[in-house]
């Protein structure tokens, strides 16, 4: 660590996916300019030289992922943790065997508890078939402490009118829109996260913020309420990015020991919960902010599940491969509802809701 990194502890590359910090496992952000669409909700373009299954190249800038015709993860399974879906552009359609399914998107977020285990498919179906499908999203795993890895799964939709949209002006009356996801943030308080999520808990201090800001445009982030919370700010659009010490954007000017100027797209891990105050460049900058108080526990990873321990990963490839979590009520791996099915969520319950 150098005082010349100011309110910053340290600097990490924005890889695939990005780094993060306990209590948050993984975080991706996934862009692809989709074609048109072809009317069964594939694209209307060639397939080919792309590793179908496994694409993952970015040709021509979009990738199949692992579907075949449809972009998107068919069946797979999770236990031990949650998955936080932020939409920003395009659909998902969710399906999963708890029998839930959704179409989403445009601004909604999908959290879902796995807990003790659930399998589900995220398809990214193209739905327009006169102009491009362009597909933006945030996938965030949040771990769950050692006494909840277990609970029953669960899902929750927030629909986007539903998520608080701030419009924040700085001194100069250079506008930043906050999407707040996770957090209160001067006092607009989203939708409450799953009851035995980490971001449910009075001292978990969870905050998931997506801020688009103007050119110039200044920032703050308040004082976290555990001084034992960790914060990162991914930098990932926009020419520069100033982060300084401080509530006001005056309190320590750029190039001074209280501040660092960011010229790359990069994750910035700040020392602690004290106010910061970001400051964009001559271009408009896109940034997310991950804030939470670590769970503090021994994670075991082994690709979709998250123990404490290496024998909890083995009991839960066991479990899966006796149970497949519960089953698969659907007719094949990577299910998508009608073309014009609109946004919808379909409970487990057989309830069905729809954006107001």
């Amino acid at each position: 660590m150098s005082d010349a990194l100011g309110p910053i502890a340290e600097l990490k590359p924005l890889g695939m996916p990005w780094p993060t910090l306990d209590p948050f496992l993984f975080c991706v952000h996934h862009y692809d300019a989709y074609p048109k669409g072809n009317g069964a909700m594939a694209p209307a373009a060639s397939l080919e030289g792309r590793q179908l299954g496994q694409d993952f190249a970015g040709l021509n800038g979009w990738r199949m992922y692992h579907g075949d015709t449809i972009p998107g993860f068919p069946a797979h399974p999770h236990r031990g943790f949650e998955t936080v879906t932020v939409t920003r552009a395009g659909y998902v359609d969710h399906s999963d065997s708890l029998g839930a399914a959704a179409r989403y998107g445009k601004g909604d977020v999908q959290w879902m508890t796995a807990g003790a285990g659930i399998v589900h498919a995220e398809m990214f179906p193209l739905l327009e078939t006169t102009t491009d499908n362009t597909a933006e999203l945030f996938q965030i795993w949040l771990n769950l402490p050692r006494e909840r890895k277990m609970v029953e799964p669960y899902f929750a939709m927030f629909w986007a009118n539903e998520v608080p949209k701030l419009d924040l002006l700085d001194a100069a009356g250079r506008h930043t829109e906050l999407t707040v996801i996770a957090g209160d943030y001067a006092g607009r308080t989203p939708p409450k996260p799953p009851p035995n999520s980490w971001g449910s808990q009075p001292d978990g201090d969870v905050a998931i913020w997506s801020a688009r800001m103007a050119p110039n445009a200044s920032w703050s982030l308040p004082q976290a309420k555990d001084h034992r919370s960790r914060r990162v700010v991914y930098f990932f659009r926009g020419t520069s990015l100033t982060v300084q010490s401080g509530e006001s954007p005056w309190y320590a000017p750029p190039g001074s020991p209280g501040s660092r100027r960011l010229d790359r797209h990069i994750a910035a891990v700040l020392r602690d919960g004290s106010p910061v105050t970001l400051t964009a460049g001559d271009s408009a900058v896109d940034v997310l902010v991950l804030q939470g108080r670590p769970i503090g526990e021994p994670v075991v990873q082994y690709g979709p599940f998250v123990m404490n321990t290496r024998a909890e990963i083995q009991q839960a490839f066991a479990d899966y491969q006796r149970t497949r979590f519960g089953g698969w009520p659907w007719g094949k791996d990577d299910p998508v509802s009608p073309v014009d099915a609109g946004r919808f969520a379909r409970l487990p319950d057989g309830r069905v809701l729809k954006p107001t």
